[in-house]
């Protein structure tokens, strides 16, 4: 009997790992029923639903050119004994914030025109630049005078 994908054949597990279960197949192949193909819901310890030796009916998920065989044991359950995800509660929708800028500060402060824009933004870069060249000079051991 050849393992054909999407057959389903009933096997032996022969050995347990962290990651998943070998099930031996009928015609003396082995191929790897991963963690997440066990069980339907979240398997933290293989150890929990499988022991070596036990006779399961597993689906045969694929067959790679090099002999790897992928098993699933959930798939290989009819739909009706495979338990129904439960759907998740639809969360209430957030209040949405408005991206625009504070309506209050907009209201109290007169509108600038472009000649006090600019001033304004003079006199801050002044400051920057002072306060910037200040600590500067002191790193140097700023004296004042500068050597040519």
């Amino acid at each position: 009997m050849s393992i054909e994908v999407g057959s389903k054949v009933q096997g032996k597990v022969t050995g347990i790992t962290n990651f998943g279960a070998f099930v031996e197949l009928p015609d003396g192949k082995t191929g790897l029923v991963h963690i997440s193909e066990v069980a339907d819901n979240y398997v933290k310890d293989i150890n929990e639903h499988l022991k070596v030796g036990d006779e399961v009916e597993v689906k045969v998920m694929n067959v790679e050119a090099d002999g790897k065989i992928g098993l699933s044991i959930r798939k290989a359950k009819p739909q009706a004994e495979r338990p129904e995800r439960p759907e998740r509660p639809e969360r209430p929708a957030r209040p949405r914030r408005d991206n625009r800028s504070n309506d209050r500060n907009e209201r109290h402060q007169p509108k600038e025109n472009f000649e006090q824009k600019m001033a304004r933004f003079l006199k801050d870069s002044d400051e920057r630049l002072a306060t910037l060249k200040r600590a500067t000079e002191s790193k140097r051991g700023g004296r004042g005078a500068r050597r040519g």
